[in-house]
């Protein structure tokens, strides 16, 4: 009972954060049909910043809940200035371009970021642990678990929740749903599509810069660390159907739930399984599980 308990806590934290990652990029790839391999630099650059400005602060006397009011800083400043930079420098260009230089352009992207963390941070690891340190621990079926966990848990469900309202209860929601089955109908009706990419790709980078803001201090911070987690995402927005919240959430616990009974049971299977079940996925349906459907023009 306590490894079944180990492997449900543990799948659901690790699912948690890969949720909150994914669902940025299925975001913008249901919005603006961009497969964007520099979505993992977000989420570096917002372990990062975090990591860094609580340990900073830290270090200056502040207690360690303060912490807490960092990762939200770390996150808008990484979304807005990243995202703004890529999308209107780079992306913008190449909107009429084929998808693969689309995603060439943005594997180049990601690798030039990494190269700019190591100029920027150094290579020694951060250990950011305050926050997590503030809440303790608690005692689960007869394990014991830190609250931290369990808080992101939390965020998860409202990063889903807020999401699934903001683009289909809402009005600004339904003209990005004008946008996402048809550009030319967007623009003929007087939207300004530009400024709609705009804010969708600066939301999509919030919330990946907010996973990677927000696992910090459960981890070390080190180089190279942002590369498991977009190959991860990858994976989770492809069992679940590019372009789709629920399959983002859907997938994101199935990659969670089986990665954690593989590190408990099998750990040499752990990315095996993973993949192994997207591999299914794609054979069975090759859309995904929750492909939204696809307009057509008759």
């Amino acid at each position: 009972m306590q490894l079944a308990i180990a492997i449900l806590l543990d799948g659901l934290s690790f699912a948690s954060y890969l949720f909150i990652v994914s669902v940025g990029l299925t975001i913008v790839f249901g919005v603006m049909k961009i497969l964007n391999v520099a979505h993992g630099s977000f989420y570096a650059w917002g372990a990062y910043l975090s990591a860094y400005l609580i340990t900073l602060f830290s270090d200056m006397g502040y207690p360690n809940w303060f912490g807490f009011l960092l990762i939200p800083v770390a996150t808008v400043v990484v979304g807005l200035v990243l995202s703004v930079i890529i999308e209107r420098l780079v992306l913008r260009r190449m909107y009429h371009q084929d998808e693969v230089l689309i995603v060439l352009a943005t594997f180049g992207l990601f690798l030039i970021s990494e190269d700019l963390l190591l100029l920027v941070f150094g290579v020694n690891p951060y250990f950011a642990y305050q926050p997590m340190a503030a809440l303790g621990n608690v005692r689960l079926g007869g394990i014991s678990r830190d609250v931290y966990s369990m808080t992101l848990s939390a965020l998860a469900l409202i990063v889903a929740v807020a999401c699934w309202w903001g683009l289909t209860r809402t009005r600004w929601g339904k003209l990005i749903s004008v946008v996402i089955h048809d550009r030319e109908i967007g623009l003929a009706m007087g939207l300004n599509v530009g400024m709609i990419y705009l804010a969708i790709f600066v939301i999509g980078a919030m919330l990946g810069a907010l996973g990677g803001a927000y696992i910090a201090p459960t981890i070390s911070v080190s180089p190279g660390f942002g590369i498991d987690v977009i190959v991860l995402s990858f994976a989770v927005v492809v069992i679940g159907g590019m372009g789709s919240i629920p399959g983002a959430l859907i997938g994101a616990v199935m990659v969670g739930v089986l990665r954690a009974m593989a590190v408990h049971l099998m750990p040499e299977l752990e990315l095996f399984v993973v993949f192994a079940v997207m591999a299914i996925v794609l054979i069975v349906r090759p859309e995904g599980l929750f492909a939204p459907a696809k307009a057509r023009t008759i």
